[in-house]
């Protein structure tokens, strides 16, 4: 921010179902890690600007962002229709345009990018109970 580095970007947090990024994870100067939304940064040519610390949300292990999330760094390494994917090309919007997959740019047309890695849930169950009618 304003020429006072924050932090550094460490992964790119990836919309749970949308090809487009939510925010950045980055770890800070108290070796805490911190989610940076997309709507609060600005990429530049060599760094990513945070429109203010105050921006800079806790990511701990059971945060949404964390829990919700795909992360770039996870997914790295996936097979996907063309090849393995590396990284994702953002464009407007923090919008995912382009995939590398084994080297080459190709465009995101109809390729789906991975889901979450499925992992245990650490949520509770939803209580099931009886709804109780409205009376007339």
């Amino acid at each position: 921010m304003r020429g006072i580095q924050l932090g550094r970007a460490v992964d790119l947090l990836l919309h749970p179902t949308e090809p487009h990024a939510l925010g950045l994870d980055v770890l800070c100067g108290d070796d805490r890690h911190r989610f940076l939304p997309c709507s609060a940064a600005t990429l530049r040519e060599d760094h990513v600007e945070a429109s203010s610390p105050l921006a800079l949300l806790d990511l701990r292990d059971d945060s949404f962002y964390r829990r919700e999330a795909r992360a770039l760094g996870r997914l790295r390494g996936t097979p996907l229709e063309g090849g393995s994917l590396q990284d994702v090309v953002l464009g407007p919007g923090w919008a995912v345009v382009e995939l590398v997959l084994d080297g080459e740019r190709v465009p995101l047309d109809g390729i789906v990018l991975p889901g979450r890695p499925e992992r245990r849930s650490s949520r509770l169950p939803r209580p099931r109970g009886r709804r109780r009618r409205r009376s007339r």
